[in-house]
C-alpha cells in the first residue's frame, strides 16, 4: 500500500498524478536559492536611489537571489549572472547584501569578479581579478594579476580576517564598473556606510581571443553570505528577472536518507527533507518539508529501494499555483540490524605520521581506512547479509604509537570493533635535479613552472629543502604543493602556503585539519622573500597524507603550515611537486 503524509493542500486530481510516479527517478534542477523576500524587494525596487554622488539611469529590475538564505553558500559555489560591459560603458547595479549575524570572519561578503567575454571553464576564459567589498590590506580582499591593490581604498579597513565590524558591510549596495572614461578602469561598491573603490589610471587590456572583440563580464560570488539583488543597467547573459508572482516548474529534492529501517514513520524519514523549487525565470526557492506534501511508493513494509515522491503547489508568493509540481528521490528500506561482526579484516591495518610541524599537537587522528573490510549483519529477523562500509561509521584513530581499537557502528548501539597499529613514519629527504624553478624575477605565472616529481612510498615521508622567493605581491605569491598520481593529470590536492588548497582530497573533506593562517599575513609575507622552507609530505597508509612545511623567515622568526588528512590517496601512487606563483625556488644554497 501507499503511504501519504498530507502536509499540503493539493487537488485530487494531482494525488492521481503521484500514482504515475511509481518508476521516477531523481531529477537535478539548477540550484540558487531564493527565500520569501518579494514584498520587501518590489519596496526596494521602487524606491532605491543611489547612495552615491551620481543619480543612476537606465535601471531595470532584475530580481532574483544569489546564495543560500541560511548562509550557508561556500566560496565559488553560487554565481549571479554575466553582466558583460562593452568599452566605453558603465555597469551599475544594485542589491541587497545579508551578512550573517553569526559571521565571525571578515571575508564572509562578496567578491566581484571581472573576467574575458567567455563562460567559465570555457576554452579561453581568463579572469582579470577579483575585488571583495571588505578591504584587509593584510588578506586577500583582492587578487589577480591585472589588479593592482596599491589602487584600492575605502572606508573601512580590517586589519586581520576575525576583526569586528562585517555587518557594516550589509544593506542595499550599489556597485559600479566604469569603462567610460578613456585610459581608466574603475569600481565602485557602497551602500551609504562603507565605500571600497578601485581607481586604475590605465585601461583593462584585452584578454579575449578575438582582439576585435572589447567586451569584459563580471559576475558576483557570496560566501557566507546571500545576495538579493534587484537592478541593473545592462541586461544580463540570459535575461532579466521581473519581480511579478512566479508558476513553479521543477523542484528538486534535498536531505533524503540513503537508508531507512523498516517500521520508521514517514515522519521521521522526511525530517530533514527540503526542496529547491524553480520558477517561472529561473528564481528559486528552499522549500521546507512542512510545505510539501509527501508519498512513498510502493510501501513502506517490504525491504528495497523506494521512491518517496513530493509535490508543492504554492506560487513564489505563496498563493496557489496553476499546475503543482512534483519530485521525488529513492532511499532504500532495510531490515533493523540486531548485531554487527568483522567477517573480512581490513587490507591496511598499520597507520604513519610524522610531527614535523605538530610537535606538542595532543588531539591530532588519523582516519580509519575501511577498504578491504566485510562485516556481517544479522538482523532482528534472524537473518544475515554482508552490510557495505558505506552505511557504517567508524572513530579515529589516536596519532600515537601503538595499537588502537577502532569502534564501527551500524546503529544506535550496534557496534563491532577492530584493531590497528599506529608508527612513526620515517623521514628521507629528496632534491631536485635543478637547481631553480620559477623565473629568477618573480614573472613566473601560476603552474608555469614545476620541480621533479617525487614518489612518497606507503608509510614513508619525503621532505625537500629550498629557498623561497616571492614578488610579495600577495599571501598566494609563495611556493605551491601539488599531491598527484604517476599520471600527472589525476590530482589529489594542491595546497599553498597560505593556508588554502583545492583538489578531490582537499574540496569537501571534512576531517581535513589545517593550521590556520598566520597571526599578522603583512608580517609574514614581508619574511618570504628568500625564506628557507623544508616542505615534508607523508603517505599515511590509510588513504590519506599530510603535508607539512617549517619556514624560516628572513627576519629569523619561524612559522608552520600543515593539511593533515587530505583524502582520496592511492597508498601505491603518491607523488608531489612543487610549483610557483609570481615566485621562484632556488635549491642546494
Amino acid at each position: 500500500m501507499k503511504h501519504f503524509n498530507k502536509i499540503a493542500t493539493v487537488c485530487g486530481s494531482f494525488v492521481l498524478g503521484l500514482l504515475a510516479l511509481a518508476g521516477c527517478e531523481d531529477e537535478h534542477f539548477y540550484e540558487v536559492d531564493s527565500p520569501d523576500w518579494l514584498s520587501e524587494k518590489v519596496d526596494s525596487i521602487a524606491n532605491s536611489q543611489n547612495s552615491g554622488d551620481e543619480e543612476l539611469e537606465g535601471m531595470m529590475e532584475d530580481v532574483y537571489t544569489i546564495g543560500s538564505t541560511d548562509y550557508s553558500t561556500g566560496w565559488w559555489t553560487v554565481f549571479s549572472k554575466y553582466y558583460v560591459i562593452p568599452d566605453g560603458q558603465k555597469w551599475n547595479a544594485v542589491f541587497n547584501l545579508n551578512i550573517n549575524p553569526s559571521a565571525s570572519n571578515t571575508y564572509k561578503n562578496f567578491a566581484l569578479i571581472i573576467c574575458n567575454d567567455v563562460d567559465r571553464e570555457g576554452e579561453g576564459y581568463l579572469e582579470y581579478g577579483a575585488i571583495r567589498y571588505d578591504n584587509q590590506p593584510s588578506g586577500n580582499s583582492e587578487w589577480g594579476d591585472y589588479i593592482d591593490r596599491s589602487y584600492v581604498q575605502s572606508t573601512l579597513t580590517f586589519e586581520t580576517d576575525t576583526d569586528e565590524g562585517i555587518a557594516q558591510l550589509g544593506g542595499r549596495v550599489t556597485l559600479t564598473v566604469d569603462r567610460s572614461v578613456e585610459g581608466a578602469f574603475s569600481v565602485r561598491m557602497t551602500n551609504g556606510t562603507v565605500t571600497k573603490t578601485y581607481n586604475q589610471p590605465t585601461a583593462l587590456v584585452n584578454l579575449n581571443a578575438d582582439e576585435s572583440n572589447t567586451n569584459i563580464r563580471c559576475y558576483l560570488v557570496p560566501e557566507g553570505s546571500y545576495i538579493n539583488f534587484l537592478q541593473t543597467n545592462i541586461e544580463p547573459i540570459g535575461g532579466l528577472t521581473s519581480a511579478d508572482d512566479k508558476n513553479p516548474v521543477s523542484m528538486e529534492l534535498q536531505g533524503v536518507p540513503e537508508i531507512v529501517n523498516i517500521g520508521t514513520p514517514l515522519d521521521s524519514v522526511i525530517a530533514n527533507v527540503s526542496a529547491v523549487v524553480t520558477f517561472e525565470e529561473g528564481v528559486t526557492a528552499t522549500v521546507a518539508s512542512s510545505e510539501l506534501t509527501f508519498s512513498v511508493i510502493p510501501d513502506m513494509e517490504t525491504p528495497g529501494m523506494k521512491n518517496l515522491v513530493a509535490a508543492y503547489n504554492k506560487t513564489q508568493q505563496g498563493e496557489n499555483c496553476d499546475q503543482p509540481v512534483i519530485a521525488s528521490a529513492t532511499f532504500e528500506l532495510v531490515e533493523q540490524i540486531a548485531s554487527i561482526e568483522v567477517t573480512t579484516q581490513p587490507s591496511r591495518t598499520t597507520y604513519y605520521y610524522t610531527s614535523a610541524a605538530t610537535e606538542g599537537m595532543t588531539d591530532r587522528t588519523l582516519a580509519f581506512d575501511p577498504t578491504g573490510m566485510e562485516v556481517t549483519a544479522t538482523y532482528v529477523s534472524g537473518g544475515t547479509g554482508t552490510i557495505a562500509n558505506s552505511r557504517l561509521t567508524f572513530s579515529t584513530v589516536p596519532a600515537t604509537v601503538g595499537t588502537h581499537t577502532v569502534t564501527i557502528t551500524a546503529d544506535e548501539g550496534v557496534t563491532a570493533t577492530v584493531e590497528v597499529t599506529v608508527a612513526e613514519s620515517a623521514v628521507s629527504e629528496v632534491t631536485n635535479s635543478t637547481a631553480i624553478v620559477g623565473a629568477e624575477d618573480n614573472s613566473t605565472a601560476f603552474w608555469g613552472a614545476f620541480s621533479d616529481d617525487f614518489n612518497v612510498p606507503s608509510g614513508e615521508t619525503k621532505s625537500i629543502t629550498f629557498t623561497n622567493y616571492s614578488s610579495l605581491a600577495g599571501n598566494w605569491n609563495n611556493y605551491v604543493v601539488v599531491l598527484r598520481k604517476t599520471d600527472t593529470t589525476v590530482e589529489y590536492g594542491v595546497v599553498r602556503a597560505d593556508n588554502y588548497g583545492w583538489g578531490a582530497g582537499y574540496d569537501g573533506n571534512t576531517n581535513l585539519r589545517l593550521s590556520g593562517g598566520q597571526p599578522d599575513w603583512a608580517a609574514w609575507l614581508a619574511t618570504m622573500n628568500g625564506a628557507e622552507v623544508t616542505v615534508y609530505v607523508t603517505n599515511c597508509g590509510n588513504g590519506t597524507a599530510d603535508v607539512q612545511a617549517i619556514m624560516n623567515g628572513t627576519d629569523g622568526t619561524t612559522s608552520i603550515q600543515y593539511y593533515l588528512g587530505i583524502t582520496t590517496i592511492d597508498p601505491e601512487d603518491l607523488n608531489f611537486a612543487l610549483t610557483v606563483d609570481g615566485s621562484h625556488l632556488v635549491f642546494g644554497e
